[in-house]
């Protein structure tokens, strides 16, 4: 892949192909920038757009960083989380989406709009302005024409945020080949445009979709227990990432410290009691298709749930009303899970699971001088803990300091090891 404008001067670009963009191959086109306010503005564009490329949005204000992007949890920070009010018993399924999520739905809904429209007029190539700055871009896949029901805000945030259908889907091919750009080089694009220039831009990507084999892969390993082997304690993370980085920190950093705990065990030649089982999932960026399609095998499932409900949970947490329970349910103990970065354990979410907390504030005694000290009855989404909880299986994720996560590697190109 590669990406530069050629008039009226040559500016190679910071970008990356959204996940499953197809193919192009563009010597020369001409660059115009759809920077529609609201429907009505949309109108102006009507039959201008074929075979150009198009800036999806409008400029973004790049603010100077005078905090600083990594940080670590505060006391105060902690004490909140330590006096958080218990999200609810833990078999109430989660009714509607909080007042944050519908504001979520909001913005996205018009710029879905903005999309549909452009795709409708054919252009050659969608950019779109990157979130971060500093040369860090954040990618994730192609946006896909859908019919979205506005009658009912939760199928409509469903299909946004899972992106059903995926871009990865062949019946939703042939797509819009589709970039993000780093938000410098793209406000500066849209500066030239509106000073009168006339910006062409040649791009060449290259792609092939491999789909002999149609499977994603968990990896399992165990250490067997010994008079309680029938007992399992599982711990784990996911293995797969966005492809502009490594995975370094979502989630080569749960990897290794799933990996080194069971290695550490190993070297010191305990025998534990229970097995340990170590899950590393994927499918996690997709929508928790490791754990869940493990789960499902293995522990139970959820029934007589709708999708909606089953979406509210996967970012809410929380537990369904009816469950079918599997051949090895009463064999799980806990599952832990790892999935917040590079930062280090100061303690974990319960999950509104209150009658764990005397266990595991003596479990975290030893770990007091390290700051993992916190537990917080609050539910944390978005990983694979969530398909355990979802069961009725105490599934637990830990508080970590963010560090770096959100500001610079989470689903970025600065997802690598440095």
């Amino acid at each position: 892949f590669s990406a530069e404008v050629v008039e009226p001067q040559g500016i190679p670009l910071i970008a990356y192909p959204k996940a499953w963009s197809p193919g192009t191959k563009i010597p020369k086109a001409e660059v115009v920038c759809n920077d529609a306010k609201n429907e009505a503005d949309l109108a102006r564009f009507k039959g201008t757009l074929r075979g150009k490329i198009v800036l999806l949005g409008a400029i973004r204000t790049v603010k100077a960083h005078f905090d600083p992007q990594g940080r670590r949890l505060t006391e105060k920070d902690l004490l909140a989380l330590a006096d958080a009010a218990d999200p609810g018993a833990p078999n109430a399924a989660p009714a509607a989406p909080p007042a944050q999520i519908q504001e979520y739905l909001k913005s996205q809904l018009f710029g879905y709009q903005i999309f549909k429209f452009v795709s409708d007029e054919h252009p050659a190539l969608i950019i779109y302005p990157s979130q971060g700055d500093g040369g860090t871009i954040y990618v994730d896949e192609a946006a896909v024409p859908r019919e979205l029901d506005k009658s009912n805000p939760l199928a409509t945030l469903r299909s946004l945020f899972l992106g059903e259908p995926r871009a990865y889907d062949q019946k939703v091919q042939p797509l819009l080949p589709q970039i993000v750009v780093a938000i410098e080089q793209y406000n500066r694009i849209v500066r030239m445009i509106q000073a009168g220039e006339k910006v062409q831009m040649k791009v060449d990507l290259e792609t092939q979709f491999y789909d002999q084999d149609l499977m994603a892969y968990n990896t399992i390993a165990e250490i067997p227990g010994t008079d309680k082997a029938d007992e399992v304690v599982m711990v784990g993370g996911h293995m797969d990432s966005w492809h502009s980085g490594t995975g370094a920190t979502d989630n080569g950093a749960g990897v290794a410290a799933a990996m080194e705990a069971v290695r550490i065990i190993q070297a010191l030649g305990l025998k534990p009691r229970r097995t340990i089982r170590v899950g590393l999932w994927s499918g996690e960026e997709q929508a928790l298709y490791g754990s869940i399609a493990y789960v499902t095998k293995h522990l139970g499932e959820p029934v007589e749930e709708s999708k909606d409900v089953a979406f509210l949970r996967l970012i809410q947490g929380g537990m369904a009303k009816k469950i079918k329970r599997g051949p090895e349910y009463d064999k799980l103990s806990a599952y832990y899970n790892l999935d917040n970065g590079t930062g280090k354990i100061r303690g974990v979410y319960l999950q509104g699971n209150e009658a764990v907390r005397p266990i595991f504030r003596e479990w975290l005694q030893p770990f007091k001088d390290l700051g993992a000290t916190t537990l917080t009855s609050s539910n944390t989404g978005g990983t694979d803990h969530l398909a355990f909880d979802a069961i009725g299986l105490p599934g637990f994720q830990f508080i970590q300091d963010q560090i770096e996560y959100d500001t610079r590697t989470h689903h970025s190109n600065m997802d690598v090891f440095d």
